[in-house]
């Protein structure tokens, strides 16, 4: 059998693989990474998500060797350069096919469709598989063979195929014949499997991110087994409240492939023998978040033109945003003098994280009540979340901005006051994240200078008046 390569990107495991395993079927095998910290900086990956994904890298290298699969480890700063190599390194190697599993922005599906090209041309090939997706990119039509483009019917679609079979998990490879590398030297690449620290990478120790995520796929599945013993039962109840632990924290290990969609899946319906068929509200509340993701995978691949700072509602491209530094600003360091919103971006920018219902509130008070241009929103949340997606991020800032699937009108407006008083009603997440307001009561945290204008706080007053804002937001999606 002739060799084969399995090139690594976001899917840092073993387990359920389905181009490693692939691979590993079609002869011995090597895996490469490519770290590209140049073309990581044009996509705004947070300095957090790096640290996260070089530190899974290691893990991945120990569970390699335990399959006898060596790991090249290559630094090429941008992707535009990657051809040449992959040439390289598959003759030097004497490297049969690569396999990989699609990804699906449009920078992305370039960078592959040159170098499948390029291989081409060799009489070797770039084999692409189907792996972050439930279903096959592409696959998923309406009755006029058109994607849908509202979830609602998306969904729908989803459970009938859900309800006639649940896509299996790959088995894990088996354990090959050593091989070894004989070119290393010639391919300067003696230190192959080494791994670069983050000043190796170009970046400045100053930002390397002091909060730790435990990275492994042990740790990964005791996280999601643990959600599935005691929370996935209360997860419709609680997942709205980002005082207390109702979500599943598993989004950071889905993002960079610690973790399967199929192994969540099968998670979900493991205790119905893998049949389909949903037991309680919050079985059913964690699929439908599930299936939201991969609803956005698909809109990415479907609709390129969201990977191209494009709107995916075309007329929306005439919204006249404010240009206003100091708000934005203000957003971004928690100052915006509205206690649920700075308690949000106060938690992403001391974590990398950010609670889902919080982020919707902080997403839309930006762009209805500000009415400031969501893909400054959304380069922020990319520039600080460990679980910053493409495909996922800039979906839930145009659903936030009424320029994406939303099936509402532009007036869904969340006022953050009243998010605040139903999700954090006793006001405990705004006093860990806004201390200066942990010694206001239950009524008062939530908007302290509105019965009290006099009040001395160590806070700022609030940068816009919602009601007038949100008229303001409502006249300017009128004129388009």
């Amino acid at each position: 059998m002739q060799r084969q390569l399995i090139w690594f990107r976001q899917d840092l495991r073993i387990q359920d693989h389905a181009a490693l395993w692939h691979a590993t079927q079609s002869g011995h095998t090597t895996a490469l990474i490519i770290l590209s910290p140049e073309q990581w900086r044009i996509h705004h990956d947070a300095p957090i998500k790096i640290d996260f994904y070089l530190r899974q890298i290691e893990q991945l290298k120990h569970s390699l060797e335990s399959l006898n699969i060596p790991l090249i480890i290559k630094i090429i700063p941008l992707w535009k350069d990657l051809t040449q190599e992959f040439l390289k390194l598959c003759h030097d190697l004497n490297i049969e096919n690569v396999h990989a599993n699609i990804e699906c922005g449009v920078n992305e599906l370039n960078r592959d469709f040159q170098i499948q090209k390029a291989l081409n041309q060799h009489h070797k090939d770039l084999i692409l598989h189907h792996d972050r997706s439930i279903f096959p990119i592409g696959s998923i039509r309406n009755k006029s063979n058109q994607p849908y483009q509202v979830f609602g019917a998306f969904k729908k679609y989803c459970y009938e195929q859900l309800s006639i079979s649940i896509p299996h998990c790959y088995p894990e490879p088996e354990i090959q014949q050593p091989i070894t590398l004989e070119k290393l030297d010639h391919l300067e690449i003696a230190n192959h499997s080494n791994i670069p620290t983050f000043s190796d990478l170009g970046f400045d120790d100053a930002d390397h991110p002091h909060t730790h995520y435990p990275v492994g796929e042990k740790y990964a599945h005791e996280l999601l087994d643990q959600f599935f013993a005691d929370q996935v039962q209360h997860y419709q109840a609680e997942r709205d409240f980002p005082n207390i632990q109702g979500t599943s924290q598993l989004s950071a290990y889905l993002n960079i492939g610690i973790l399967s969609i199929r192994q969540c899946l099968n998670a979900l319906f493991r205790d119905q023998q893998g049949y389909f068929h949903i037991d309680n509200i919050g079985q059913q509340t964690w699929l439908d978040e599930l299936l939201w993701r991969e609803f956005y995978q698909h809109i990415l691949f479907d609709f390129p033109r969201v990977s191209k700072h494009l709107p995916f509602k075309e007329t929306t491209q005439k919204l006249q945003w404010r240009d206003a530094p100091e708000d934005l600003k203000a957003w971004q360091m928690g100052l915006t003098g509205i206690p649920i919103v700075d308690a949000g971006m106060r938690q992403l920018l001391h974590t990398g994280w950010m609670h889902n219902r919080v982020r919707m509130i902080v997403a839309m008070f930006l762009t209805k009540n500000l009415l400031v241009d969501w893909r400054l929103g959304e380069q922020w949340f990319m520039q600080h979340l460990i679980d910053g997606d493409l495909a996922a991020n800039n979906g839930g800032w145009q659903w936030c901005a009424s320029t994406g699937t939303d099936s509402v009108p532009y007036f869904r407006i969340f006022n953050p006051i009243s998010q605040s008083q139903r999700f954090d009603a006793q006001g405990d997440y705004i006093r860990q994240w806004v201390p200066e307001l942990a010694h206001l009561d239950a009524k008062s945290i939530h908007e302290p200078y509105a019965k009290h204008l006099n009040i001395e706080l160590n806070y700022p007053k609030p940068i816009v008046d919602l009601k007038q804002s949100r008229i303001r937001a409502i006249e300017a999606f009128k004129q388009i």
